[in-house]
């Protein structure tokens, strides 16, 4: 692999558009979607040293892990000794993900702050992630979320599978604005909207955000995380945009997928969603040249190419 040439291409400017954000947050989640499918164990050693330059970058969340049981995800067995290493930013959250009870009390056992919640919004899904029923995934997060918020912590909701399920088909729009209502109405601060097998389209996501409003769901609350199965990631993003979304999920390098659906390849890379906020006239605070050269040295340790097209162009 070549060493990143740590110039940036010039590049015309072109007119803002209208109806765009002027600023978005980007919601780092390539320490722990990004990793949780890696077949080798990545040393704890290098994980620390990613989220060190992820906030040195200029992201301001970074997701770092899960407390998931380790036999579900073996890369993530080493939360704790990641969390206790870690050497947090100033200006920088780090949110770790957690499936349970279990999960909330060894969060707050490792001081954690700000958690978020995986819940799905169809029946398929739902039983072969949480072997629990659509419905019956709520009975156990509600005390999880009450309990969370009790403490002063900031809860995150994702719901997966708004967009297709591999089992279901296409997903009514009114299951999963109810789904989400349900995980916002439980105490969630915010809800991220996964396409989680990247079967989205841009007329889709309109959709799916204009019921959220109609159903009384401020935009503000809401965030979007897409998949690049199809090659539709950046034109969704852009969709959400548009429609007020000023929080967007992704992946340093494109690393990641969901390793419970089938065919879901990796999350948006977040030198791509860089890129294009670049040309937008979009603020998000990211040094693109220093991400890009972290996704190119994680990269090397995974011993793989970086997917971003960004990454690739800038090497």
């Amino acid at each position: 692999m070549s060493t990143l040439d740590l110039g940036l291409p010039a590049r015309v400017p072109s007119p803002e558009p209208a109806g765009l954000p002027d600023a978005v947050t980007i919601w780092e989640v390539g320490p722990r979607d990004g990793l949780q499918n890696e077949q080798g164990v990545v040393p704890v050693e290098v994980k620390l040293e990613f989220l060190h330059r992820l906030g040195a970058a200029g992201l301001s969340i970074v997701e770092t892990t899960s407390f998931v049981r380790p036999e579900w995800v073996p890369q993530l067995a080493d939360a704790a000794e990641v969390l206790a290493g870690l050497e947090e930013r100033d200006g920088v959250r780090y949110p770790v993900l957690v499936p349970n009870a279990r999960g909330l009390d060894r969060a707050l056992e490792a001081g954690v702050r700000d958690i978020a919640i995986f819940a799905a919004a169809t029946e398929s899904f739902t039983r072969r992630n949480l072997n629990r029923g659509l419905d019956e995934q709520f009975a156990m997060f509600e005390p999880v979320v009450h309990r969370a918020v009790g403490e002063g912590i900031a809860v995150r909701g994702y719901l997966s599978m708004v967009f297709g399920d591999p089992w279901e088909g296409p997903v009514p729009v009114e299951q999963v604005v109810s789904a989400g209502r349900r995980l916002l109405e439980m105490g969630c601060a915010q809800l991220s909207l996964g396409d989680t097998i990247g079967v989205a389209t841009p007329g889709q996501v309109e959709s799916v955000l204009r019921a959220f409003t109609a159903a009384g769901v401020p935009v503000s609350q809401l965030a979007v995380h897409f998949h690049d199965t199809y090659g539709q990631a950046l034109a969704n993003t852009y969709a959400a945009l548009s429609q007020g979304v000023t929080t967007v999920d992704s992946s340093a390098g494109g690393l990641g997928g969901c390793p419970y659906a089938k065919s879901a390849t990796g999350n948006l890379a977040t030198e791509d969603l860089i890129w294009m906020l670049d040309g937008l006239g979009i603020h998000h605070g990211v040094d693109l040249r220093a991400l890009a050269a972290t996704s190119t040295w994680l990269a090397e340790h995974l011993g793989r190419p970086s997917p971003s097209r960004v990454v690739k162009a800038l090497t």
